[in-house]
């Protein structure tokens, strides 16, 4: 099953929680009120949420011109490991968090980000 299809059977199963729930707390209107708050939310995370967590960990975008070596060689190899897969080049991201940790957030490979941590860095050689 893809993830774009397990995506958006949770997404309907949330709305339709978000409709029962409405329904028992104001009926038919009520219903309604919550299915429009769903679908604004939805869309709302749809497009917002990678921006909404690279904000919350304060990541500051790189590029192979910016920061030290090791910061340099990280962007580099996500640019050329982006290039050999035929895939657009991501927005590569730096996190100052000493834990190594690393993810991949984006609606989908044009809107696609990158972050690692320092501590994951400086783990690399």
């Amino acid at each position: 099953m893809s993830n774009y299809l397990r995506t958006g059977m949770l997404i309907a199963a949330l709305t339709a929680l978000f409709g029962v729930i409405g329904l028992m707390l104001g009926g038919a209107s009520g219903m309604v009120m919550a299915l429009v708050f769903a679908a604004g939310t939805n869309l709302f995370a749809y497009w917002n949420a990678d921006k909404m967590v690279l904000r919350m960990y304060k990541a500051q975008e790189v590029d192979e011109n910016h920061g030290s070596g090791v910061v340099r060689r990280y962007a580099s190899m996500t640019k050329a490991l982006a290039r050999n897969d035929g895939m657009p080049l991501p927005r590569v991201y730096v996190i100052e968090n000493p834990p190594p940790n690393a993810f991949a957030t984006g609606r989908n490979p044009e809107h696609a980000a990158v972050a690692a941590t320092t501590g994951l860095l400086k783990m690399l050689t």
